[in-house]
């Protein structure tokens, strides 16, 4: 129901009807003046013609010109106008009739014996000639009768059928139906063409407003070199299309500006708590210590000078492992909210693990720990070499503090396995020792969690070192995690292979 109310509003539907309307108007008018104005203008054009022929008859019996034949004339006359003609002398004798009808028609009428006229239908009256609407009683018919006296004495009538006029009247009015419904069904048809043609370009503007309102720009109207209305209104629709459009698109680009610095002060403002809730969480302990010892020494509790030394001490290395505590949880902070750069560069991975190893010697010498690693061939990976080398640093260290002697051996074991088809190298740090409970295995990576709370503070760590790692492996978007073994636990990690 709403598509057919639509299509009544559209323009080209109304331009449609409002020419139909106007071609039946204008046929209607046609039929009402055809009806009510033909046969009296019919009339006065037959009234000037009698007037007309009554001079040339009066002309020739005036003139008596011997060249014309007059019978002759009169016949064509009656002819050509539908006229039947009756000339009487002055003492009442025939002297030219075309219709002895008619003859007797005019006795009647001049004895009065069949039709008295009546006021109204006079038609015509002077002092020579008079017309007149009369009625034949033989046959009903209603007739114009002209009646004149020549300059000779000669009387004249003259008589014309009024039933030619009206079925002239109804044959027209035939005509024009025919004509009328002709023209309506081709003008329909034209009109329907024509409304289209000036319609199309104003749907078509339309169609681009709409599109437009939707913030959709990829039309434009197609403009011709035509100097009107709708393509100058097409014309000034291009372009506000292409302002709206770049308008647009610079707001939008605002807004994402706008939104990354949003988000970015989110980050730095969520950050920022984070961290102060961090170090307020882990320095607790450190600063209670150090607090503690402080006032051991100020308050001289003990006046040996070992002890004050190892009070120092004590003071010392919390202060430092605070230090160490803070710059971690800011590396880690930058890490997590993406504020690092990495320096991505090839380097071979085999060499950075050896000398991770090196580093450790001591602490692996006093531990007799063994560390099997075979780096026969280099391993070429594309990282940034300086924080891969934080990763097998804490990977290598916790293996380190969780190895135990498995069959007399306490064993770690690194292996590097390359991957060709997935361009990716596994390194994979294997430690002996005691597998990481099921639900510990995903909790190690979080922040300041310890699978063993009672280890002592000199060897348990801050408890950032996985957390560092989960950050940087997914900086990389890289695979890394920790299998339970037979006889142990393996960490590993994945990096981008170059061959």
């Amino acid at each position: 129901m709403s598509n057919s109310k639509n299509k009544f509003k559209s323009i080209r539907v109304k331009l449609f009807l409002t020419l139909c309307v106007v071609v039946v108007i204008i046929i209607a008018f046609l039929i009402l003046t055809n009806n009510f104005v033909l046969e009296t203008f019919y009339l006065y054009s037959k009234q000037k013609n009698l007037v007309i022929l009554y001079n040339k008859i009066n002309d020739y019996y005036t003139n008596q010109n011997t060249n014309i034949d007059i019978e002759l004339e009169l016949e064509r006359a009656a002819i050509n106008n539908n006229f039947d003609i009756l000339i009487k002398t002055d003492k009442n004798i025939n002297i030219y009739s075309t219709n002895k009808d008619f003859l007797s028609t005019i006795n009647e009428i001049n004895t009065m014996s069949s039709i008295i006229p009546q006021e109204n239908d006079i038609l015509l009256k002077n002092e020579k000639m008079m017309t007149k609407r009369v009625e034949d009683s033989q046959t009903g018919l209603t007739f114009i009768l002209f009646s004149a006296t020549l300059d000779n004495g000669y009387i004249l009538y003259i008589r014309m059928p009024i039933a030619s006029v009206q079925e002239s009247v109804k044959i027209s009015n035939k005509f024009l139906y025919l004509i009328g419904g002709f023209t309506i069904i081709v003008g329909g048809i034209v009109v329907s063409v024509i409304s289209k043609k000036f319609t199309m370009p104003i749907l078509e503007l339309n169609s681009i407003a709409k599109k437009m309102s939707k913030l959709d720009f990829s039309h434009k109207y197609r403009t011709t070199d035509a100097d009107d209305e709708i393509n100058n209104l097409g014309k000034s629709i291009n372009t506000m299309s292409d302002k709206l459009e770049a308008t647009i698109k610079q707001l939008r680009a605002t807004n994402i500006e706008l939104e990354k610095d949003i988000e970015e002060k989110s980050k730095i403002d969520e950050m920022r708590k984070q961290f102060i809730q961090d170090v307020s969480h882990e320095l607790k302990t450190p600063i209670a210590l150090i607090q503690g010892y402080s006032e051991g020494l100020i308050e001289n509790v003990n006046t040996d000078a070992e002890n004050r030394e190892f009070y120092a001490k004590v003071i010392l290395d919390e202060a430092n492992k605070m230090d160490k505590l803070v710059k971690q949880l800011l590396e880690l902070m930058k890490l997590e909210y993406g504020k690092r750069e990495f320096n991505n560069e090839k380097f071979d991975i085999c060499e950075l693990i050896q000398e991770v190893v090196r580093k450790s010697r001591v602490m692996l010498e006093e531990n007799n720990i063994q560390v099997n690693f075979d780096s026969k061939s280099s391993v070429h990976v594309y990282a940034d070499s300086f924080y891969i080398e934080q990763v097998m640093t804490n990977y290598f260290t916790n293996a380190i503090k969780h190895v135990k002697e498995i069959e007399g051996k306490k064993t770690i074991e690194i292996t590097t396995n390359a991957d060709i088809e997935k361009n990716i190298v596994r390194i994979s740090v294997f430690n002996t020792g005691d597998n990481i409970k099921e639900e510990d295995l995903n909790r190690i990576w979080n922040r300041f969690y310890k699978i063993d709370a009672s280890r002592n503070r000199e060897d348990g760590g801050t408890g950032i070192g996985l957390a560092l790692v989960k950050a940087i492996m997914n900086n990389y978007k890289k695979d890394y995690g920790v299998i339970n073994k037979e006889n142990g636990v393996e960490f590993y990690f994945d990096l981008d292979l170059v061959i």
